[in-house]
């Protein structure tokens, strides 16, 4: 069950906000935690344990943390809790990959490959480790206050509104909402308008645009035309997909009473690639910065190591996005080198243009999604080489059939909509006259219902993570 679905949007969705409402507000992280566990078991029930097993465990190291008295006791069992909760995540996302690139190596010099029957992904998996992770980092900083109510932690852990693809919600964040929040049908309607917004944008531009991806990645010599109308599909469709999930999941948290931070912030017109990761997947990019770049030591010990430690936590971010191929982690590199090029380039005192970095930025963002989209490094390269002008460059026949009036027309509200609030006109207020703010969204939301219902629901891009 996705969000993006109607038997969330038509039986979930009610059910739970009915029971939610009717439950007395002492309760309602109750309500909250079966809900959501609810709501993980229609897709996979046998992994809900796991979840449950990672739960208590950060739960109860956190409550031994806060008991403790000793420095280096606590530190051992933080480490302790985090090596299990990443031991799950390396077993479950990255040993198919593993086994796969050995028994490569293997056959390759005529040897018998390993036996292997692959281990399948939980879904939500990646998200829980790092709130975990996380979360018992803070209280060994002691920057949170322990949650002794096993009930309470468990609710934020599997909030379904966060659980299966992020936003990644620090604890500190809603800590005061867990344990005292007030209904409120200000910020219900809120809510409900930030939903139908985020679900206009993932049924109405990502799923439309989603053929058009899966069509040109799928070429083998993709011609000039056909790699770059494929790249800028891919730039949209995940961009909406993405960050609509994100709008969805951030109405839902404000419907029940939590305040989540943004994720994204208009990260195509970036002015430089710090500049994207500052706009893209934001709660991701401050996690990376807080619990793994300044944990590695920052900038504190020089030039050298800060460039060491940008590529490393660029390269670990991006290995943590797939454990299906290696292109996750070329992708990170290739972010991490973009990160150290542009942060001497600006030490040194150069500059641009806003209009030249700003392009510049965003082609550089689109070839790194190119590798980050391919299924592997030899469809990877074959849209690299057409992106080149490898392979020609007219419009092969599979495109320009593709490329249907409807699509065109979805390419170009897409392009609207990333371009508009870099706008004169957007900084000048725009469309954002409260009579209309308030209609669009309920337009849009109802147009997007009934597409959905004449297609088959598509899985957020994420889910894979």
């Amino acid at each position: 069950m996705v969000f993006a679905s109607l038997e969330f949007l038509t039986l979930f969705l009610p059910l739970f906000f009915a029971f939610y409402v009717a439950t007395p507000q002492h309760y309602r992280n109750h309500t909250l935690l079966v809900g959501s566990w609810l709501f993980y078991a229609w897709w996979t029930p046998k992994f809900l344990l796991l979840i449950i097993t990672l739960t208590v465990l950060a739960w109860g190291a956190a409550i031994l943390i806060d008991k403790s008295h000793n420095e280096q006791r606590k530190t051992r069992i933080m480490a302790t809790a985090i090596v299990l909760n990443l031991a799950s995540l390396v077993w479950y996302k990255y040993t198919n990959m593993v086994v796969q690139s050995l028994n490569t190596l293997l056959t390759g010099h005529d040897l018998p490959p390993i036996p292997w029957v692959n281990v399948m992904l939980p879904i939500g998996l990646s998200f829980t480790v790092l709130h975990a992770i996380s979360y018992l980092v803070d209280v060994r900083r002691k920057t949170v206050e322990c949650q002794y109510s096993l009930i309470s932690f468990s609710a934020y852990m599997a909030m379904f509104g966060h659980l299966i693809a992020g936003p990644i919600v620090r604890y500190k964040v809603i800590d005061k909402e867990l344990r005292d929040r007030v209904f409120s049908v200000q910020e219900f309607g809120a809510g409900v308008k930030r939903f139908m917004i985020g679900f206009s944008m993932k049924v109405l531009i990502a799923d439309t645009l989603s053929p058009v991806v899966s069509l040109a990645f799928g070429l083998q010599n993709p011609s000039f035309v056909d790699a770059w109308v494929g790249c800028a599909a891919y730039t949209l469709q995940l961009f909406f997909d993405f960050a609509g999930y994100s709008a969805m999941a951030i109405g839902l948290g404000l419907m029940m009473g939590f305040k989540f931070q943004e994720n994204f912030n208009h990260p195509y017109l970036a002015v430089s690639i710090q500049d994207f990761w500052r706009r893209w997947h934001m709660t991701l990019s401050s996690w990376l910065r807080d619990y793994l770049y300044i944990s590695l030591g920052g900038n504190r010990f020089g030039v050298t190591r800060t460039y060491v430690n940008l590529m490393l936590t660029m390269a670990i971010g991006g290995l943590w996005h797939g454990g299906d191929n290696w292109n996750y982690l070329i992708w990170g590199i290739i972010q991490g080198s973009a990160l150290c090029v542009d942060r001497a380039y600006t030490l040194r005192g150069h500059s641009m243009p806003n209009y030249a970095s700003r392009t510049l930025t965003l082609l550089v963002v689109m070839l790194a999604w190119t590798v980050f989209r391919a299924s592997g490094w030899d469809q990877a390269m074959h849209m690299l080489t057409g992106q080149f002008g490898l392979n020609g460059f007219a419009m092969g026949d599979a495109i320009a059939l593709a490329l249907r009036p409807s699509i065109l027309v979805t390419f170009l509200i897409g392009l609207v909509c990333v371009v508009y609030p870099g706008t004169k006109f957007a900084e000048r207020g725009g469309l954002n006259a409260p009579a209309w703010s308030n209609i669009w969204p309920i337009l849009t939301f109802a147009y997007a219902v009934m597409v959905l219902a004449g297609q088959k629901a598509i899985p957020f891009l994420y889910f894979q993570f």
